[in-house]
């Protein structure tokens, strides 16, 4: 009796060129353990919900015995958030700049269109499938926490360029105000006195009881503290009396405002939402055992690593990942280590702010610093330097579940006679 041959199923690779609100597909056929391949001809379809179920519903219809596999350039939008629904479908996001040295090196003139793209997503896929990895998505959990805090990243960057404009808008039409707001300009007492007076003319006659009272309502109620302020509006000299300038600022600045007013009330939200999660999150108590990781860089570092334990091998593809580890470029004599740019910024970012924050409450991390300060590195280099390290540390206990210990740590430095050691804060300067 003979025995049953297995034969692996054939592939379809498929590089998809996204755009706006048409993709382009490319699709290759191939057999497994031949040397022939099948190309059909390109395809397009919507971005639309309806359209991208048509399409794949499609493509399993016409090739019901294929691993379908699909290239394409972005790990995340709302096309990959469409073609994330179907398990049938294996994703592997192509960096562009992969994508653009493969073209030059193929088509030297640097010629481009969506068909060429999506033929050679397909056939980078197809030749390079074993140096790739398939994308495999964080729990939700996980990725509504990723989502949140990118999203209140650029909540928080609208404010600041909304400030600047307030700020820049004042100095003008109401200096007197900068002067008053001791504390950043999106504070609600600030909001709020530019919702009832945009105008020094009208604070300068309001009566001091009423002052008073608004100061002791935004939590000025000390009397000398209500005095110097009101004493400050009675003795303000405006800039300019010329209402064809004042009043509309006067205008501008109470829109800027209330932009400013909503942004803080979507910030909240933001906040306490991320905290709801966070807290349920498996891995809360492993990452709020750092240095230095509050409200704020629990929940991008629980982000930054994510939910999938086997996405990442060694602390060193993070390092590179994240734009952390520099780029060291030799010929011959000649050697330069660089910054990494082509990386996620944010994620960047994201280890760059813990380390700034962490040697503010880690006793080998202010060494670190303070020592490649010493060697000559300006303060980003320096920081870049620690979170290089503390990648290292927050791979080590993402891996094995186990939290951040620093006595340990400092342990471990002394026993090894680490040079960093010379540099470990005593007494006062703990």
């Amino acid at each position: 009796m003979k025995s049953k041959q297995i034969h692996d199923p054939p592939i379809l690779f498929v590089g998809i060129d996204w755009a706006d609100q048409f993709h382009v597909a490319a699709l290759l056929v191939v057999q497994q353990n031949s040397p022939t391949e099948q190309r059909t001809p390109t395809e397009s379809f919507q971005q639309e919900p309806a359209a991208i179920a048509d399409w794949v519903a499609s493509l399993k219809e016409r090739f019901p015995q294929h691993r379908i596999l699909i290239a394409l350039e972005q790990s995340r939008g709302p096309l990959i958030a469409g073609l994330a629904g179907f398990a049938e479908l294996e994703l592997y996001p192509i960096n562009p700049r992969q994508l653009a040295s493969y073209r030059d090196a193929l088509f030297p003139s640097r010629s481009k269109n969506d068909l060429d793209d999506a033929q050679l997503l397909a056939r980078f896929l197809k030749e390079h499938q074993q140096h790739l990895r398939a994308w495999q998505p964080d729990d939700a959990r996980t990725r509504q926490i990723a989502e949140l805090t990118e999203l209140r990243r650029k909540l928080v960057e609208q404010r600041k360029c909304a400030v600047l404009q307030l700020k820049s808008l004042l100095k003008g039409s109401f200096p007197l105000l900068l002067t008053l707001s001791r504390r950043e300009l999106h504070n609600t007492l600030t909001l709020d006195l530019l919702r009832r007076w945009p105008q020094l003319r009208q604070l300068k006659r309001v009566r001091p009881v009423t002052l008073r009272k608004f100061l002791a309502e935004h939590g000025i109620k000390n009397a000398d503290q209500q005095t110097e302020f009101i004493d400050a509006v009675r003795s303000a000299t405006p800039l300019t009396t010329d209402d064809a300038l004042v009043a509309p600022q006067a205008l501008y600045a109470q829109a800027l405002a209330e932009q400013l007013r909503a942004l803080n009330i979507a910030i909240s939200q933001f906040d306490e939402r991320l905290q709801q999660l966070t807290v349920a999150h498996p891995d809360h108590d492993l990452f709020r055992s750092l240095p230095g990781a509050g409200d704020a860089l629990v929940p991008r570092l629980i982000a930054a690593f994510g939910s999938d334990r086997q996405r990442y091998q060694n602390a060193e593809e993070v390092q590179c990942y994240s734009g952390i580890a520099p780029i060291t470029k030799q010929s011959g004599q000649s050697k330069h280590v660089n910054k990494r740019l082509a990386c996620p910024k944010f994620l960047r970012q994201t280890f760059h702010e813990f380390a700034d924050h962490a040697r503010k409450w880690s006793r080998w991390s202010k060494a670190f610093y303070k020592m490649k300060r010493a060697a000559g590195m300006k303060h980003n280099a320096a920081i870049r330097a620690l979170a290089y390290k503390w990648i290292r540390i927050l791979f080590r206990i993402w891996k094995t579940r186990e939290p951040y210990c620093e006595q340990r740590y400092l342990a471990q430095l002394t026993k090894k006679n680490s040079p960093l050691t010379k540099f470990l804060p005593t007494g006062k300067n703990l």
